[in-house]
């Protein structure tokens, strides 16, 4: 407990920095949570952010109409529901397309999504208390600055004073980062040669007009950045579709895309959920993250996690196969489900596998959904763009197909993986970029644009472990997929965002609390106590005045919003802080009328 008291005349302080999805979740969860543990006492919100409250950075108004959430409106809400693990009480709402009034199936474009998330920040101020009040400060914030055992002073750009905050929040979300070691080398002999280097950014803040007409350019990363990317050159520059024909405008570039795996995010799955869901969790639930969190050791993923998570998403797997397409197994699924438990990991379980599913198209193979190309070359550039489309058009059928529901099994099931691992706090990011490629990929009408441009000529594929070399004045992309090939270009565009790590973070703050002591992950996201988010110390101590929630802490989750009835660990995150919050500064209020 700290030793300082507040002013009985003055209210308690809170300080949120961000005011986008994560600042609103907390808010929200202060609204619920303030009538049990901090009735009838003062207290000033203050919101530092640079973008309105609501929907921040990512999802304000000044952006392309053209860009789409990766969601149906259906599956985006920022209220809870009872799977919420919480301890506060659930607030239902409605969920994006229940608000907006359109189709569920709809993917709403970011402007819509952003008037939502203002109406829910707007919702969520309005049920306070009305003796707390919110106060948006349109700028950022440079700095923290205070000792542990007292007031903190928060320093905002362009005002001379600190504000005072009796408790601070961050709530950043995503940021941008300095160049990492390539990039650095990449861009130095751009800025030599007159080329063009794009790094990582939010695509809609790049400035995508030193890419000119009808040259090539060489675009790294083949996710969601990549597909805004793809959007605002082509479509943003006044090409259309005409059916599954694309008719360029004459103003777009040619882009040759590649990446690590060589293909684009798989499709969003184009069905309704029907019948039973598989039980989850059923091998990686709280026992078994107990257990890795207790081992005197510590853990590693590879070794100790991730068979639980093999194992986990297989049974959601079979789970479906067994119970709703019987006919393309060979044994009743109650035996199934006994060996299943039963085998260990490896060839015993590939035997009953094998034995039990004849179609190896039936079998859950995740090192194959991974790297789908591995192994696989071709003969020519051409050869490969008629493969890789090949491949986009099974991916899009397959994830439009209920025959396939096993599919949207393997997703709930990554969902709930997603929940438990995040208690497990900085496991490394190929488990963030594998479940984003599996669960979190573009809408199936995006695809189905990427083909049209690839046929049309203005979209090729590279291949998988794409290299990029800068010499003789150009950048040079070639990939083992196609031997002997490369591409030539004078522009390189670094189509993801920037890693969230303390250290190369441009956000101010963010270097000065790593600069101050605070504790880092060996992957450089912020630590944090993963019971209610309070910032971590080098030794692992606990800020009691400090507390931090969003990508760049160890307790990263999958959004700040997520789908109904999915358990939310955003919003179980939320309302933790919210809870400790209010009852640290009710204690502090306490102490001060004592």
């Amino acid at each position: 407990m700290s030793s300082e008291t507040l002013d009985p005349e003055a209210p308690a302080t809170l300080v949120i920095v961000g005011a986008g999805p994560r600042g609103t979740g907390l808010i929200e969860r202060i609204a619920a949570n303030a009538p049990e543990l901090y009735a009838g006492s003062g207290l000033a919100i203050h919101l530092v952010d640079p973008h309105p409250p609501g929907a921040g950075r990512i999802w304000r108004a000044a952006q392309s109409p053209l860009l789409w959430m990766n969601s149906h409106a259906e599956d985006v809400t920022m209220f809870t529901d009872e799977s919420v693990e919480m301890a506060g009480p659930v607030r239902p709402g409605p969920t994006l397309h229940e608000w907006a009034g359109i189709d569920g199936r709809t993917f709403a474009d970011r402007q819509l999504q952003g008037s939502y998330l203002r109406w829910v920040h707007e919702q969520a101020v309005a049920a306070l208390p009305p003796e707390i009040t919110v106060h948006h400060h349109p700028g950022r914030a440079l700095r923290v600055s205070g000792p542990r055992s007292g007031r903190q002073q928060v320093w905002l750009e362009g005002r001379d004073q600190p504000l005072p905050a009796d408790l601070v929040v961050l709530a950043h979300g995503h940021l941008d980062a300095e160049l990492d070691d390539e990039q650095r080398e990449l861009a130095a002999y751009a800025a030599e040669h007159g080329l063009v280097h794009l790094p990582p950014d939010f695509t809609a803040d790049s400035d995508l007009s030193a890419l000119p007409a009808g040259e090539p350019v060489l675009v790294r990363g083949f996710g969601l950045a990549f597909v805004d990317l793809m959007v605002l050159l082509t479509e943003g520059r006044g090409g259309r579709y005409e059916g599954d024909t694309y008719v360029p405008s004459g103003r777009e570039p040619v882009l040759y895309v590649g990446s690590r795996r060589g293909v684009p995010y798989h499709s969003k799955i184009g069905y309704d959920w029907t019948g039973e869901r598989p039980p989850l969790p059923r091998f990686l639930g709280p026992a078994e993250i107990d257990g890795l969190l207790a081992r005197p050791g510590g853990f590693d993923f590879r070794r100790d996690v991730w068979p639980l998570v093999e194992k986990e998403l297989g049974f959601a797997h079979y789970h479906r196969l067994f119970t709703v397409h019987a006919e393309r197994t060979a044994i009743a699924w109650t035996d199934f489900e006994e060996k299943y438990e039963a085998a260990s990991e490896g060839a015993e379980r590939e035997a009953l596998v094998a034995s039990a599913v004849p179609d190896p198209r039936d079998r859950l193979d995740l090192a194959a959904l991974d790297r789908p190309l591995d192994g696989v070359t071709y003969g020519s550039f051409a050869e490969f763009q008629e493969g890789l489309r090949g491949y986009v058009e099974d991916d899009l059928s397959r994830r439009h197909d209920a025959a396939h529901s096993t599919d949207l099994a393997v997703f709930l099931g990554l969902l709930s993986v997603y929940g438990q691992l995040v208690r497990l706090g900085d496991i490394g990011p190929w488990w963030h970029g594998f479940f984003s490629y599996l669960a979190s990929g573009p809408p199936g009408p995006r695809l189905r644009q990427l083909l049209a441009l690839s046929r049309a000529g203005v979209l090729k594929f590279v291949g998988a472990d794409m290299a990029v070399h800068a010499r003789d004045g150009v950048f040079r992309a070639s990939s083992a997929t196609v031997p002997g090939s490369s591409v030539e270009a004078r522009a390189l565009v670094e189509a993801r965002l920037p890693e969230p790590t303390l250290r190369r973070a441009l956000d101010p703050l963010l270097r000065e609390l790593h600069a101050d002591g605070a504790g880092e992950t060996p992957d450089g996201l912020l630590r944090v106590d993963r019971a209610d988010g309070r910032v971590l110390d080098r030794a692992g101590l606990p800020h009691p005045r400090r507390f931090a929630l969003g990508p760049h802490t160890d307790g990263r989750t999958p959004g700040a919003f997520t789908r109904p009835r999915t358990g939310g660990p955003a919003f179980r995150q939320n309302d933790a802080t919210a809870r400790a919050a209010l009852v640290f500064l009710r204690d502090l209020g306490a102490d001060a009328v004592g």
